[in-house]
C-alpha cells in the first residue's frame, strides 16, 4: 500500500525510498514486530478469558507439562498472522500475484488450524478436526495455489514454474509438467504439518521458522533479480522479490510472539500459527524453485515429521517404539534434557542447516 507513495517522488523526493525493496523489507520486519508487541497482551487476555482451561495437555507426555503448561491459552498464531498480514499489506506491492498466493495459503491453513484449536479447547480433548477432512482441505488449498503458480509461470516473461531445480548443480532442471501440481501440493502440505509437529515446547517452533523465513527471504530476493541469477547461475522467476517483504514480516511477527512464548510461555502458537507458517514456507519454496533446499533449511522440521512416521510404522509392524516418545523433541525430554536445552540446541541445528541451505546459492 505504501509502495504507491513512490509515485509522488516527483513532488516529494523522500517518497522515492518506497521503491527500494530493501527499505520496504526492513520496514516490514519492524512493523510486524511493533504490531505484535502492541497487540499481544490484548490477544492473550482475550484468549485466556475465552478459553478458560486453555490448551489441553497430553497426559502421556512429560509430567512436568501438566504443571507448568496447564491453563496456558493457545491460538497465539492469531498474533503472528495479524502482524504478517498488516505488515505485508502496508509494504508489499499489492499487484504482485505471488504475494496474494502466499498470503492466501497462509490464511487458509491458519483457518484450518484455528478450527482445530477451537475444537480442542472447547472439548478439552486432543481430538480436534477430523484428520482426513483436514488433510483433504490442505491438499485442495495447496493444489489451487500450485495451479495459480503454474499459470503465472506460463507467461512469456516468466521462467517455467513447473520445473524442478536441484541445488549444487547449474543445469540440473527437470520439467514436471502438470505433475508439478501434485509435487507442489505435497511440499506445501508437508511443510505445514512438519512445522505443526515441531510446535511442542516453548519457543521451539518459532525460532527455526524465523531462521527459515530469513533464508527464503534471501532466496526470494535473489531469484527475483536478474543480476544475481545471472551471476549465481540459478533460475530467474520474475516477481519473487516481493516475497522478501512477506518473509521479513514473518521474522518481525515471530520475534514479537517469542517475547510472549519464551519459557514459561504466556501463550502457545497452536495449530493456528504452526500450520499457517509451515504452509507459508512451503509455498515460498515452490514459487522460488527451492523446494529441494527447503528440505535442507527446514531439516529440523523434516526430522520431527520423520520421527513420528518411524514411530507409528514401527509400532504397527513390530509393537515396539523406536523413540521413547514422538515427535523427537519429547524423546530428548524423556532422556532428561531440560526444555531450554532442547530448544536452544534445536535452534543451533536450524542455524547450521540454514547456512548449508544458503551455500547452495554459490556452490554450483
Amino acid at each position: 500500500m505504501l509502495y504507491w507513495l513512490a509515485d509522488l517522488s516527483g513532488q516529494i523526493g523522500f517518497f522515492n525510498v518506497f521503491r527500494y525493496l530493501t527499505v520496504r523489507t526492513g520496514a516490514s520486519m519492524m512493523t510486524s514486530l511493533v504490531f505484535v508487541f502492541w497487540l499481544g497482551p490484548t490477544i492473550i487476555d482475550l484468549l485466556r478469558l475465552r478459553q478458560g482451561k486453555g490448551q489441553p495437555i497430553r497426559t502421556d507426555g512429560p509430567q512436568s507439562h501438566l504443571v507448568t503448561k496447564k491453563g496456558t491459552p493457545t491460538m497465539g498464531g492469531l498474533m503472528i498472522l495479524s502482524g504478517i498480514v498488516v505488515s505485508t499489506l502496508l509494504w508489499a506491492q499489492l499487484f504482485n500475484p505471488y504475494v496474494w498466493i502466499v498470503l492466501g495459503v497462509t490464511l487458509a491453513f491458519g483457518m484450518i488450524g484455528f478450527y482445530d484449536d477451537y475444537l480442542k479447547v472447547t472439548k478439552q480433548s486432543h481430538d480436534g478436526y477430523s484428520g482426513k477432512k483436514r488433510f483433504a482441505a490442505e491438499v485442495l488449498i495447496a493444489a489451487i495455489a500450485c495451479v495459480a503458480i503454474a499459470s503465472i509461470g506460463r507467461l512469456p516473461t516468466a521462467a517455467s514454474a513447473t520445473s524442478l531445480a536441484f541445488p549444487f548443480f547449474k543445469e540440473m532442471v527437470f520439467e514436471l509438467g502438470w505433475f508439478f501440481i501434485i509435487f507442489g501440493a505435497f511440499i506445501i502440505v508437508g511443510a505445514g504439518n512438519a512445522v505443526n509437529l515441531t510446535d511442542g515446547l516453548d519457543g521451539l517452533a518459532i525460532g527455526p521458522v524465523m531462521i527459515a523465513a530469513g533464508c527464503f527471504g534471501i532466496f526470494a530476493y535473489v531469484v527475483g533479480n536478474t543480476t544475481f541469477t545471472t551471476y549465481l547461475q540459478i533460475n530467474y522467476v520474475a516477481g519473487t522479490g516481493e516475497l522478501a517483504v512477506l518473509c521479513a514480516a514473518v521474522i518481525g511477527a515471530g520475534l514479537g510472539f517469542l517475547w510472549f512464548n519464551a519459557p514459561p510461555a504466556s501463550i502457545f502458537m497452536g495449530d493456528t500459527g504452526s500450520l499457517a507458517l509451515g504452509g507459508l514456507l512451503g509455498t515460498v519454496a515452490v514459487v522460488t524453485k527451492h523446494e529441494v533446499v527447503l528440505a535442507v533449511v527446514g531439516g529440523l522440521f523434516v526430522l520431527e515429521a520423520v520421527s513420528v512416521i518411524v514411530q507409528v510404522i514401527s509400532f504397527k509392524l513390530t509393537g515396539k517404539r523406536v523413540f521413547k516418545m514422538a515427535p523427537i523433541h519429547h524423546h530428548f525430554e524423556q532422556l532428561g534434557w531440560t526444555e531450554p536445552q532442547i530448544v536452544i540446541r534445536f535452534w543451533i541445528i536450524a542455524i547450521v542447516l540454514a547456512l548449508i541451505g544458503l551455500s547452495t546459492l554459490k556452490l554450483r
